[in-house]
């Protein structure tokens, strides 16, 4: 399968936040995307990311609900962090050492450049620096 966009943790949080300043934007470009029969890819560790942030800001409730949704969502595949994937992105994370650039940035500059991914549902100026582009900006 085919991956057209990264799923990153800000536009998660966007999408289940309906009070969020980026949730309607963020939810037409999900359903667009979904209508239009493109794939959405995300990791495991935008999932702890986002299920953190959610936590952190009062929203627990939304947690399980959350975690049922993305983990057997059709339109989202969860890329899940192994060993290779942790050594490529060890040394990806190594490599810009100079950049501000968070380890789990890295595993997702990693899973988009090796699925072709230009694009993201995100609101990180990082993806930008990466080469990449934000589509929450």
């Amino acid at each position: 399968m085919a991956f057209n966009l990264f799923l990153d943790t800000s536009g998660l949080f966007s999408f289940l936040i309906k009070n969020d300043d980026k949730h309607k934007d963020t939810s037409l470009i999900i359903n667009k995307a979904i209508n239009s029969g493109k794939h959405l890819i995300t990791t495991d560790y935008i999932v702890d990311e986002t299920a953190t942030l959610l936590k952190s800001r009062g929203y627990s409730y939304i947690i399980p609900a959350f975690f049922d949704g993305i983990v057997s969502s059709k339109a989202c595949h969860v890329e899940w962090m192994d060993q290779d994937l942790f050594d490529i992105t060890k040394t990806f994370f190594i490599k810009f050492k100079d950049h501000e650039w968070s380890f789990t940035d890295c595993f997702s500059f990693v899973i988009m450049k090796n699925a072709g991914i230009t694009e993201a549902i995100t609101k990180d100026e990082h993806f930008r620096e990466a080469g990449f582009t934000p589509l929450l900006q």
